[in-house]
């Protein structure tokens, strides 16, 4: 059989055929449904990131910038390459007029959200289908079969990476890092799956570089090619030489398409490095974006140490080390630090056979107790919403929505309960049975971050969105802002000019004013931070100020031409 390394050395893990059991797959299913779906309907593009994204996207469908050369009131994208706006910017294309514009996009972001997953468990699969992953024979035999082991793995790790909170928002949002993500998934899943499918091994190594350098992260796909090719070229696998080929290849195909973009004016090799290390805020962000896998895929490296330079250890930890790096050095990124959670998630996983049963138990009645409690906070705040009971809860949630309203809908109720009732049956299968199967210790915390997020996408949902979108914004200013008049908004980032260009349904420009030449405008607007002041302008007249919240909110300026 080959080998993965000239190293070997016994397998710590003891797995019996009871503790291999398969996650149903229905409830896999189902489990990923209740992630990835709640958000998409039913909701406006939130800010920051989320509708500066959406802006560039709509902006492609709409005509308004070159496919070349997105944009929004002239104001291009600080990163993200092009492949994620022509995606968003393609289904709101092919789905115009059935579909709302910021829908189409999510729904293309869900896929690929769901794409993340589903690479994450064959990932996982196939690394725990290599010789030296497989657990040792037992003295008096009942092992595990291979092929159950993996799948059990697997679904370990497909539950560790829905558990991880760090993905939580991020992984809801349309924004050039959700795709980023799915390209490092992708070449985790084309090292994992050398072994089964050289093939689809080599096609994912050469498509996932490129989807990383036209997402925005070129710089990123060249380290990940050079790690590839150090697994590759350390194991006696006998696909290795083409597989070092294939990622060749892709790191070719990357750096061209990052000189490509260069040539059109996009960022190419630039990296946000911040000059001073900020060792405390990454340490805090580490500690709860990576929660539950960090902690676990610790465990596995000191269990497995004796396998390190093996592939099934070796892949998810230098590609995890490696973006993580990046995110420290640019100033504790928490979008950079996204695309480590699939591979922190499939090193977690490997713990699952060696987790001692008091561990196990304290995540189990942590899970219990914290997300038990989140959810009735949620439905404490939707009693509010509705009830006005507790009264000192709904004085609280008026001060920070001023004008909500509580929009009633009797599917999103019925959807709430049904969640809640399915985590409750949870806790009770996972409390009241001794169950044996390796992945059951995460089937609390993913379970608690599924319901958390279908009960705020459900209960919460209209708060959240009056409270996050743009939308109540700009209805104040449309009071005295008339419809469908050219606005200029110098120097306002990307976010408030998609609000004023979508809600308000204007035509923008976001250069300064000595720099638009031919954009006639009598209106202008200004975006100013909760404490700050608005400016004078001359030649300008200053017709109001408009903020969305009492408390932290950006506020809009409104301006006409004095004369």
């Amino acid at each position: 059989m080959p080998q993965d390394s000239l190293h070997h050395a016994a397998s710590p893990a003891l797995v019996t055929r009871k503790s291999a059991q398969p996650l149903p797959r229905w409830a896999l299913w189902l489990l990923c449904a209740a992630y990835v779906l709640p958000g998409i309907v039913g909701r406006d593009p939130w800010k920051n990131h989320d509708i500066a994204s959406f802006g560039q996207m709509w902006s492609l469908a709409q005509g308004q910038s070159s496919w070349l050369s997105p944009n929004i009131g002239g104001i291009a994208p600080d990163s993200g390459g092009l492949l994620p706006y022509w995606l968003g910017a393609a289904f709101i294309t092919a789905l115009d007029p059935w579909l709302d514009p910021a829908l189409a996009a999510r729904l293309a972001f869900a896929a690929v959200l769901g794409a993340v997953l589903a690479l994450t468990w064959y990932a996982a699969y196939h690394l725990a289908h290599t010789d030296a992953a497989r657990p040792l024979p037992l003295a008096f035999g009942g092992e595990a079969a291979p092929r159950d082991y993996a799948r059990a793995t697997a679904d370990g790790a497909l539950l560790a990476l829905i558990a991880s909170l760090g993905l939580l928002q991020l992984g809801h949002e349309t924004t050039p890092e959700l795709l980023q993500l799915a390209g490092a998934t992708g070449f985790l899943y084309g090292l994992a799956a050398l072994d089964q499918h050289p093939r689809q091994a080599g096609w994912a190594a050469l498509i996932s570089l490129p989807v990383l350098a036209g997402s925005g992260s070129p710089a990123l796909a060249q380290f990940l090619g050079g790690v590839g090719l150090l697994i590759c070229w350390r194991s006696s696998h006998p696909h290795r030489g083409a597989q070092m080929v294939r990622i060749v290849l892709g790191m070719a195909l990357a750096a061209a398409l990052t000189l490509g973009m260069i040539a059109l004016g996009q960022p190419g090799w630039e990296w946000k490095v911040s000059r001073t290390p900020a060792w405390g805020a990454f340490a805090e962000l580490m500690i709860w974006f990576t929660w539950p896998t960090l902690p676990l895929a610790l465990l596995t490296l000191w269990h497995w140490r004796r396998q390190l330079l093996r592939r099934h250890i070796a892949a998810p930890l230098l590609v995890g080390v490696l973006v993580m790096i990046a995110a420290f050095v640019m100033g504790a990124d928490q979008q950079a630090l996204l695309m480590a959670l699939p591979a922190l998630a499939v090193l977690a996983a490997f713990a699952l056979p060696i987790l001692l049963r008091g561990l196990g138990a304290a995540i189990d009645w942590f899970s219990v107790l914290f997300f038990s409690v989140a959810a009735l906070a949620i439905w404490l705040a939707y009693s509010a919403m509705h009830l006005g009971q507790p009264a000192r809860l709904a004085a609280n949630l008026s001060k920070r929505v001023p004008g909500y309203e509580a929009d009633f809908s009797l599917l999103a109720l019925l959807l709430a309960i049904a969640g809640t009732l399915a985590w409750l049956a949870l806790v009770r299968w996972r409390t009241a049975r001794r169950s044996h199967a390796m992945w059951k210790s995460l089937v609390l915390p993913a379970g608690g971050v599924t319901l958390s997020w279908l009960l705020f996408m459900t209960l919460l949902l209209p708060l959240l969105d009056q409270g996050r979108s743009h939308r109540l914004l700009m209805d104040r200013v449309r009071t005295q802002l008339p419809d469908g008049v050219a606005v200029c908004a110098p120097d306002v980032p990307p976010a408030m000019l998609t609000a004023v260009a979508y809600f308000g349904q204007h035509k923008v420009d976001g250069r300064p004013l000595m720099r638009n030449e031919g954009f006639a405008c009598d209106w202008m607007v200004q975006r100013l931070t909760a404490d700050a002041r608005s400016r004078e302008f001359a030649g300008w007249h200053k017709v109001g100020v408009y903020n969305q919240r009492t408390r932290n909110s950006e506020k809009l300026v409104l301006y006409r031409r004095a004369d």
